[in-house]
């Protein structure tokens, strides 16, 4: 049902997006990492540098991140290399790496958590056998990037998911392996997921000289 204009009560409210920005969230550069894996070590948050570190090598989104299970990341008492989780949007599995950081903060997490491997590696601190809400996940990475100076209106969650995929991107030009790492179903989800624009087509295109 619509709203007439000559009601004075639609002029007055705003809308549910004001002052926001709604826009795709900015990924990472390589030393805001550096600047968030710091301010963690300083003051001694092995929780969130583990989750931080797995979120960037993931590249998975927060509602699949916070169900991690200890079974899905750990065999033979190590950490794996190589993880597959199925995603809950797609409901399609997808590999990742996991980088010699994020083994070892995920190691050091792991032996102060405890736990069975069918426990959730990040557990809700309100329900200890449920797994951290994405939610809290989000005010996370509100509070890491407002720490190191950058307008947490530009980033959030899929920042983490975005980081590690443009920096590949950047560095080799293939959507095709982007496209996997992020589980995406067709190309054209990571073309818009990218933002790649004529600009970045002609600069790799300037790359190639025949």
């Amino acid at each position: 049902m619509g709203h007439s204009d000559l009601d004075p009560a639609v002029h007055e409210r705003r809308p549910w997006n004001s002052g926001q920005n709604v826009g795709p969230k900015r990924p990472l550069k390589p030393r805001d990492i550096w600047a968030i894996r710091f301010y963690l070590d300083e003051h001694r948050r092995l929780r969130d540098r583990a989750l931080f570190d797995l979120a960037i090598d993931s590249k998975l989104r927060g509602c699949d991140l916070v169900k991690i299970r200890i079974g899905d990341i750990v065999s033979g008492g190590h950490i794996r290399n190589r993880a597959t989780v199925i995603q809950q949007k797609t409901g399609r599995p997808v590999q990742f790496e996991i980088m010699t950081e994020a083994r070892r903060t995920l190691e050091a997490w792991l032996q102060r958590r405890g736990g069975t491997i069918l426990d959730f590696v990040f557990p809700s601190r309100v329900d200890y056998m449920g797994h951290l809400s994405t939610r809290q996940y989000a005010r996370l990475v509100d509070e890491w990037v407002t720490t190191i100076g950058l307008d947490c209106r530009e980033y959030g969650t899929h920042s983490m998911r975005r980081t590690k995929a443009s920096l590949i991107y950047k560095a080799t030009g293939n959507l095709r392996a982007v496209q996997i790492l992020l589980g995406h179903t067709n190309i054209e989800n990571t073309v818009r997921y990218l933002g790649v624009d004529v600009d970045d087509a002609l600069t790799l295109s300037e790359r190639t000289d025949i």
